[in-house]
């Protein structure tokens, strides 16, 4: 064991003797991603193209994107943790964020991009009335990009702090506060199309970084799955406990449900996913761009449980947990036992500019929903400027990234995949029963919205709250105290909850919503009839 760590220990002096490597490999890649960003920008005239890039990106540069924007920190760095500490347990955030997608495409992926045009609230108001939906569809998508946003300051302060040899707390929050400045200058300069471009470089060399440690990993082991099993059960304190369920949902298998309901159903809800539907220009585009999204994906899941179980086997589990980073720290430290510096300060330049990709994606979403459907729908009553939306989502950026830097400092430490679990969690209770029930319910109204978003939103959020992610273990937010609510993620309670509201709130209207509005968003949802022209105007 000793011989481990000592192998470790010397490994992360190399890392701190090579800053300046490590420094230049990702000053390099910021440079690029910057010009990129820049030659990006110069159309962006219309709001159309500030969110939606124009609508001009293809199925398959659109499919790149969205697993460049789906495959974030959690993704990389959260679920080959779980993985190499965890086992079978780990894993399933893979299976449960993989098979989420076949929901998103099956029920809402067509549906919304030919009924919409810019943000969520705009399909959700399509039918009911404008003002009070709007408002809340806006609030649930903030607090669901805020949440995700966490996650990624979270994964972006440990991968930076591992590279540089950063153990003290206040250089890991310097470290969020860069990471915060420069996803602000991303979005604001860029807007989606220049974020769509970096989402579509990154999603190139996150897959292929990481296809080329899994044929390392799988090389080393003689190409046999089993021998790179035996020597993860050899290095691990479990033994063969890792290769079965149990290890962490084992105490509390309702924990396990509530985590599960909220990956499947989360992603059909999560505002940032639906937004990339819009930047194609047509619904068979929209199709096509799933379908590579889905076979990007999967491929890349697949490559996390050889990756996961090879950190596991060849750096160890105690060693990834003593890490700098702890458990998001796995990938990158199975880069440098592969690779050395070099190989380590690529992986993760890759990571970050995932955490950068996915971040930028997010914030699009929020300043959005914010400027669209606040600002211009609610408050302006849309009598806007031409360029005054894209003035507010401006600004809009600038206070997102300010608080995301402060709620990023707060949650350091915590596994990244779990953070974004959360996320999961606010949106299939907040956004995805209004979303299903908006395009498959005639009898749906108003208040049921209201009441879904809001008290969906709400019993997450609480929940959380009083769950042990926020009191009385080793990992919560506030280390006193004891959690209330015993499950660490709210989704057994806060989705059905969502549905039932929204059932409860339309049976009770007093009266009708409109007849002929319901009937013209099922026709547009279903053929894209009308849609095309929605987007001109």
């Amino acid at each position: 064991m000793n011989e481990i760590f000592a192998t470790i220990s010397a490994a992360v002096d190399t890392v701190e003797n090579n800053p300046i490597l490590n420094i230049s490999i990702f000053g390099a890649f910021v440079a690029v991603t910057l010009f990129i960003v820049i030659r990006a920008s110069r159309n962006n005239k219309t709001a159309a193209d500030y969110y939606a890039a124009g609508r001009s990106f293809t199925g398959p540069q659109n499919g790149f994107a969205i697993s460049g924007d789906y495959l974030s920190a959690a993704s990389f760095l959260g679920i080959c943790g779980a993985i190499a500490i965890n086992g079978y347990d780990g894993f399933l955030y893979s299976i449960g964020f993989l098979v989420a997608w076949l929901v998103a495409l099956l029920l809402v992926a067509e549906l919304m991009r030919n009924t919409g045009k810019f943000t969520m609230a705009d399909v959700l108001s399509f039918r009911l009335k404008e003002r009070p939906v709007r408002m809340a569809a806006a609030i649930t998508t903030l607090a669901v990009c805020f949440f995700y946003l966490l996650a990624q300051m979270a994964g972006a302060g440990g991968l930076v702090s591992l590279l540089l040899g950063i153990t003290e707390t206040l250089g890991q929050s310097i470290v969020v506060a860069v990471v915060g400045v420069l996803m602000i200058v991303y979005v604001l300069i860029g807007g989606m199309k220049g974020t769509t471009w970096v989402q579509i470089v990154k999603a190139f060399l996150l897959i292929g970084g990481a296809l080329v440690m899994t044929i390392w990993v799988l090389a080393i082991n003689g190409f046999s799955l089993n021998t790179l099993l035996e020597s993860a059960v050899a290095a691990s304190p479990q033994g063969e406990g890792i290769l079965g369920p149990g290890l962490q949902y084992g105490a509390n298998p309702w924990d396990f449900i509530s985590l599960a309901i909220a990956l499947v159903l989360g992603t059909a809800g999560l505002p940032h996913v639906l937004m990339r539907f819009y930047t194609v220009p047509t619904a068979k585009e929209a199709r096509r761009s799933v379908v590579w999204a889905i076979w990007l994906i999967g491929l890349f899941y697949l490559l996390t449980l050889v990756l996961g179980y090879g950190a596991g086997a060849l750096v160890g589990p105690e060693a990834i947990a003593a890490a700098p980073g702890g458990v998001n720290s796995a990938a990158p430290l199975l880069a440098l036992h592969l690779g050395g510096p070099i190989l380590l300060g690529f992986i993760s330049a890759v990571a970050f500019a995932t955490i950068l990709a996915v971040v930028a994606g997010l914030t699009i979403t929020a300043a959005a929903s914010f400027a669209h459907d606040i600002y211009a729908n609610v408050v302006k009553k849309g009598n806007v400027p031409a360029d005054g939306e894209v003035k507010v989502a401006r600004r809009t950026v600038v206070v997102i990234g300010i608080l995301a830097i402060i709620g990023g400092i707060g949650v350091q430490g915590q596994n990244v995949a779990f953070l974004v679990a959360l996320a999961f969690a606010v949106a299939a209770s907040a956004n995805l029963p209004t979303i299903l029930y908006s395009l498959f319910w005639r009898k749906f109204t108003t208040r049921g919205a209201v009441w879904s978003m809001y008290g969906g939103l709400a019993a997450a959020i609480i929940l959380i709250f009083l769950s042990p992610v926020f009191w009385g273990t080793e990992t919560s937010v506030f280390k006193v105290g004891t959690a209330i609510w015993p499950l660490n993620n709210p989704g057994i309670v806060s989705i059905p909850l969502g549905f039932f509201l929204g059932w409860l709130g339309s049976v009770t209207s007093s009266r009708a919503e409109d007849r002929r509005k319901a009937a013209e968003m099922e026709v547009r949802s279903l053929t894209g009839f009308g849609a095309e022209k929605a987007t001109h105007h």
